[in-house]
């Protein structure tokens, strides 16, 4: 995850659009041997469209079930619809109108699906088609639609509205009845008051002739459709939500407001055959039970051989304050109660049967709550659930990062799926999966895909992304290396986040070598191992990096030299702002009254960590405290496993570790990687006057030191150039304490208003090389302290300090940021340079390298990529006792922007990925691991030699540049955007070839060729509507790409013209034939004496011959998309030709018929017209002139 900047992104939110990017074009003096580069990448390779969207529907609002099909349908309030089938079946589709979903209702075993919006319409949905379409709509412009009602194998919609009227609609046409219930008829005349809107409508399951309506004041009546007249009225004092039937048509249940449940006969209306309150208090006086809160639904099922079910969501008593939702089953004399983790927004009893006059013998209960779905199990003593085999816990904890391989491989997935199966819960029911419809998509997509999430409790979560399904692999839990406090009394003070302080902010992860590395935002990385056995730790291996950059505001740069800092007496301050008390007190070992210093924000466990197979913590950094400041947000995070380095930064600097030999190699800010000679070598700017120093102290260090001997690893030998034995041991003057500045809440969100004014303001864009005056002084001091979690071993600290001539790591430069006020300090902030992003490669960190050697290229904020050289000793036992190398090169290039991706080619343009060593058991025996590390691949042949054997390809926010290495002379440059600016890229393969994939903050999608950097698409294809979109985005290999597009929900899209043109035979297929159960037997004596169920010929009541045409402004008819136009749309490949070619013929021949009749009719008129001519003829041919 990358670290993205609120105000850039409210910038690019305004940006009306993306400027014309300018022509790639090569710059003079070329070389020629970069002419026989052939660029295989045409735009004709490129189209963009969505896939699948995985994950739990957000804020779903209705649902259905069709009990032949076994396919559960979704409603959300975003106008969204979601389709589920067999693990791995699923569709998404969207009205267009984005208003909610208030009900769903199939046409069973017919692969149509009719949906009813809060705006009052509702549309004919075809499922049989692999993409779904609307095939029909309709518009109600008078009366709001309240309740629908589709009997089973009937053509007829029965709709009820907010006035108490019930509009019949035929679903095949779409067109209105002109057959009215009005409500003032339903109800008795002596009634003088409204009766509400309709609530609920159903027939009787043995008379289709017979409908229930529900009105919501409590009226009940059972309407006759044929002699057009209530037959009964049922009256109860509280409101209706719900109505069932018994399957006999007997009796029916209704559910009130007031938690009570009545049964009535339908021959005697006069009163309710029984009331009870499932969960009030009966009082002993026989009084009536105290009132519940409403049961906002009841379902009546019945069984051959036992108690009917009776399954309703709320009615619980108003004393149960604070309790979960629940479901509530009684079965005969049992009650059991459900709790549920969310709140219910529906549920669905699933039946053997579909016909409603038949023993329904339920089996499972649906259940739709806010944030899930559940499925209980009927057929099992205590009613467990099923387990769900849908992608439906994405949300489980909040995503806060996510990254995206394609083409993993091969033994990934199997290795992660083996260690995750230990990981499922138990007390599942033993069933099938009642949800089993459709069919999985015939796709040729054979490659590896791999989701990891990171999420704001500290797991992650491996998702198997491959053949466009979503299965988790595995989930690991980060938060277990570190101590829990139990209490608010507990907590350390120390914490820099006050909810979430385990959230995944950034992850890199090697597929090889399955190393992991995550960063926190509580400051904190730690690297993984991935092992097949269980291990238990005795001492968490912890390393402390302390990391600080102070300031102070002078004139000019500190000239050097000795100075003689004057120690500040205890009590006194040298600045009236540092006599403030500290605003939380001190932890550890700072005394109470000072502040927070070498404390980091989350306390390691010291217990001994039990860890099962899986990913197993190899080493745990943290960044501590500095004399009250917290530690600043890590920002970007590599790990290479061939040279066993970590490398990660912030807006302080950087830091080098090896996680083998558990050290850290390096820590300098960001300006000490530039060198003295560095024509892009950083200035301190600040936009204020110069204000009198404030008391931080500089150190004491003699000025005449070279910048080279700065910027060296401060435990490596001879072999890398460091700090002197007398660095080293020098201690760090004690400094005047700081005003801990914190980004509250409140800055921030004043920072996001005051951000849309400032950078709306133009920009100066002076040149590159322009060095602005400096005016701010700065001193870095880092130290770091090693600790194994071991009582009996003594805390280990090591200080070590550090020159500071150059002091320009808070700069900035006016020639790539927007304008900034000084007044506000969350701006002041982000003048600071923080490392944006690393690539470990080998490549030539100097000019006058011949050969390749391993190197680190560091991007920054600002928008310069460094080099940093690496030593690193040969394998085996050499590599854990020699120190790695490291010194830094200085400025390889200069872009506009913060860099945000990094990688190399070789002459070819074929794609260097960094080395690594491949994966083997950390605890498998000896043997086994030499097997494996003789097994270890060669890295790229140091012989390359030659002037320009490799192009650096770098990308940033503005910019993308393409630089021959060694001698790191520009060939290309590209300006992506003017206006706006890129949050993601990923350079990526794609058809054989690998491109630059941007995302812009206007929307667009952008691919570039490589190495010329030559345009191939441009895309408006989503406008940045939070940040939720930018911190997730990610590319990957093959045209793949994905974001979240809700809370809950991944969506995969392709910028692959042949994923596009296959994606008709990847996607799965709903609808499937299946034969429609027999319909039950009446027996001989319900035959005889008429007890059977008795049929309607709706078509005579609700046709327009027997009823007539509807009014015109009640309601509007749309033709839907899934018509012939819709269904040629959507098909493609091979089978769309075919598809296509079979519309065309059936149009052609329609035409063909219309033309036919056309000529027909004409034919038949002029006959007629010959024959009254004829007769005309005959009867004046005697007549005379007279007689006319």
């Amino acid at each position: 995850m990358k670290k993205f900047n609120i105000r850039k992104v409210l910038d690019g939110l305004t940006a009306a659009s993306s400027s014309s990017p300018s022509s790639a074009a090569a710059q003079p003096g070329t070389p020629k041997e970069n002419d026989a580069v052939q660029e295989t990448l045409q735009s004709e390779n490129f189209q963009l469209c969505k896939t699948v969207r995985h994950g739990f529907p957000y804020q779903p609002s209705s649902m259905a079930f069709d009990p032949v099909q076994k396919i559960l349908a979704v409603g959300t309030q975003t106008g969204a619809l979601r389709l589920f089938g067999r693990a791995g079946v699923e569709c998404y589709c969207q009205h267009e109108s984005g208003a909610a979903v208030i009900q769903l209702q199939f046409l069973i075993n017919e692969g149509a699906l009719v949906s009813v919006l809060t705006d009052d319409s509702i549309h004919l949905w075809n499922l049989r088609q692999k993409i779904p379409a609307i095939l029909h709509s309709l518009k109600f412009n008078r009366e709001r639609i309240t309740y629908c009602h589709l009997p089973f194998q009937s053509k007829w919609l029965y709709i009820g509205t907010e006035r108490g009227n019930i509009h019949i609609v035929n679903v095949e046409s779409f067109t209105l009845s002109g057959y009215v219930i009005m409500w003032n008829k339903a109800i008795e005349l002596s009634t003088k008051t409204h009766p509400g809107p309709v609530v609920h409508i159903s027939d009787n399951p043995m008379d289709e002739g017979k409908l229930l309506i529900g009105f919501e004041c409590g009226v009940v009546v059972l309407w006759d459709l044929k002699s057009k007249k209530a037959d009964y009225r049922y009256n109860y004092d509280e409101a209706i939500h719900s109505v069932a039937w018994h399957h006999e048509g007997k009796q029916f249940v209704c559910s009130h407001s007031d938690g009570t449940l009545t049964t009535w006969n339908i021959r005697a209306p006069a009163k309710a055959a029984q009331i009870i309150t499932p969960h009030g208090k009966q009082p002993k006086d026989g009084k009536k039970p105290e009132p519940c809160k409403p049961i906002l639904k009841v379902e009546y099922k019945t069984t051959r051989a036992g108690d009917p079910f009776m399954v309703l969501s709320g009615g619980l008593s108003y004393d149960t304050v604070g309790r979960r939702a629940c479901l509530t089953v009684m079965h005969g004399k049992s009650t059991t109660v459900l709790e549920m983790d969310y709140p219910i927004v529906d549920f669905l009893t699933l039946c053997e049967t579909p016909y409603p006059n038949d023993f329904q013998e339920p089996y499972a209960v649906v259940v739709l709550l806010e944030k899930d779905l559940v499925v209980i199990d009927l057929g099992q003593i205590g009613y467990p659930i099923y387990e769900n085999p849908y992608p439906l816990t994405i949300h489980e904890s909040p995503v806060t990062c996510c990254e995206y391989f394609a083409d993993c491989p091969a033994g990934l997935i199997p290795a992660l799926y083996s260690v995750g199966t230990r990981q499922k819960r138990q007390g599942y029911s033993k069933k099938e999966w009642p949800i089993s419809g459709g069919n999985w998509g015939q796709g040729t997509q054979s490659y590896p895909e791999i989701i990891i999430t990171g999420h704001a409790d500290g797991s992650i979560k491996f998702w198997d992304a491959s053949a466009l399904m979503l299965q988790v692999l595995y989930k690991l839990k980060t938060a277990k290396v570190f101590e829990r406090a139990r209490g608010k009394e507990e907590k350390s003070g120390a914490d820099i986040v006050e909810e979430d302080p385990f959230a995944i902010q950034t992850l890199s992860w090697c597929p090889e070598s399955r190393m992991l590395c995550v960063a926190g935002v509580s400051a904190h990385v730690i690297v993984y191992r991935f092992s097949k056995q269980e291990v238990t730790t005795e001492d968490v291996q912890l390393l402390e990096v302390r990391m600080q950059c102070d300031f102070s505001d002078v004139d000019s740069p500190d000239p050097g030299g000795d100075q003689t800092p004057t120690l500040p007496t205890p009590g006194a301050s040298s600045s009236p702002q540092e006599s403030e008390p500290p605003t939380q007190t001190s932890t550890g070992s700072n005394p109470s009254d000072g502040p927070r210093d070498n404390i980091p924000c989350l306390q390691v466990r010291s217990s001994p960590l039990k860890q099962s197979p899986g990913y197993q913590v190899e080493l745990v950094v943290q960044l501590v405290w500095v004399s009250g400041e917290p530690p600043q947000p890590i920002t970007s995070l590599a790990i290479n496993s061939s040279y066993g380095l970590v490398v990660f930064g912030n807006s302080n600097g950087l830091a080098v570790v090896d996680y083998l030999q558990k050290t850290l190699l390096l820590n300098m800010g960001t300006s000490e990687l530039y060198s003295p000679s560095d024509p892009y070598q950083r200035q301190p700017h600040s936009p204020r006057k110069a204000r009198q120093p404030s008391g931080a102290l500089c150190d004491s260090n003699d000025g005449a030191n070279p910048s080279e001997d700065r910027c060296k690893s401060p435990t490596s030998g001879s072999t890398s150039p460091c700090n002197s034995d007398d660095e080293r041991r020098q201690k760090f003057m004690q400094k005047v304490k700081l005003k801990s500045r914190r980004f509250s809440k409140t800055v921030a969100s004043d920072f996001a208003k005051m951000s849309r004014k400032i950078s709306s303001s133009s920009e100066h864009k002076p040149d590159v090389d322009e060095k602005p005056k400096p005016t701010r002084s700065l001193s870095c001091k880092k130290s770091i302290s090693f600790m194994r979690k071991d009582k009996a071993a003594p805390k280990m600290k090591a200080a070590l300090c550090r020159t500071e001539s150059a002091p320009n790591c808070y700069a900035k430069d006016n020639s790539f940021t927007r304008s900034r006020s000084s007044s506000v300090t969350s701006i002041e902030r982000e003048t600071r340079e923080a490392i944006s992003s690393f690539h470990f490669c080998e490549s030539f960190p100097r000019k006058t390298d011949t050969l390749v050697s391993p190197c680190l290229l560091v991007g920054t904020t600002q928008g310069s990529v460094m080099t940093v050289a690496l030593s690193v000793p040969p394998g085996g036992d050499q590599r854990l006792q020699q120190s790695v190398g490291i010194s830094s090169c200085g400025t390889l290039v200069r872009l506009k922007g913060g860099i945000l991706t990094m990688a190399l080619l070789d002459s070819t343009a074929t794609l260097l990925p960094p080395v690594y060593e491949p994966w083997y058991d950390p605890n498998a025996s000896d043997e086994e691991k030499e097997k494996s590390r003789r097994r270890r691949p060669a890295s790229p042949p140091s012989s390359q030699e030659g002037q320009e054997s490799q192009f650096a390809v770098l990308c940033s926010e503005k910019q993308a540049k393409v630089v021959a290495m060694p001698s790191q002379t520009r060939l290309y440059k590209h300006n992506i955007t003017e206006t706006s600016f890129v949050l993601r890229a990923d350079v990526v393969l794609m058809a054989g070839a690998n491109c630059i994939a941007c995302f812009c903050a206007n929307g667009h999608i952008m691919t570039l060729s490589l190495p010329s950097l030559r345009p191939l698409i441009d895309i408006n294809y989503l406008p940045l509507t939070d940040m939720r979109i930018a911190r997730t985005f990610c590319f990957s290999n093959l045209g793949q790409a994905l974001y979240l597009t809700s809370p809950t929900e991944i969506q995969r899209i392709t910028y692959s013209q042949e994923t596009c043109d296959n994606l008709q035979e990847m996607l799965s297929e709903l609808f499937t034939p299946v034969e429609t159960p027999e319909a039950p037997n009446r027996g001989f004596f319900k035959g005889l004496f008429g007890g059977g169920a008795q049929s309607l010929d709706r078509e005579d009541l609700f046709g327009e011959t027997a009823a007539g045409k509807a009014s015109r402004s009640l309601a509007q008819h749309i033709p839907g998309p899934g018509s012939m136009e819709g269904m040629k749309g959507a098909a493609s490949g091979v089978v769309g030709d075919l598809a296509r070619a079979r519309i065309a013929l059936d149009e052609r021949g329609q035409k063909l018929g219309e033309l036919e009749e056309r000529s027909a009719a004409m034919m038949a008129s002029a006959d007629s017209f010959s024959k009254h001519a004829h007769d005309m003829m005959l009867k004046y041919k005697d007549k005379k002139w007279y007689q006319l």
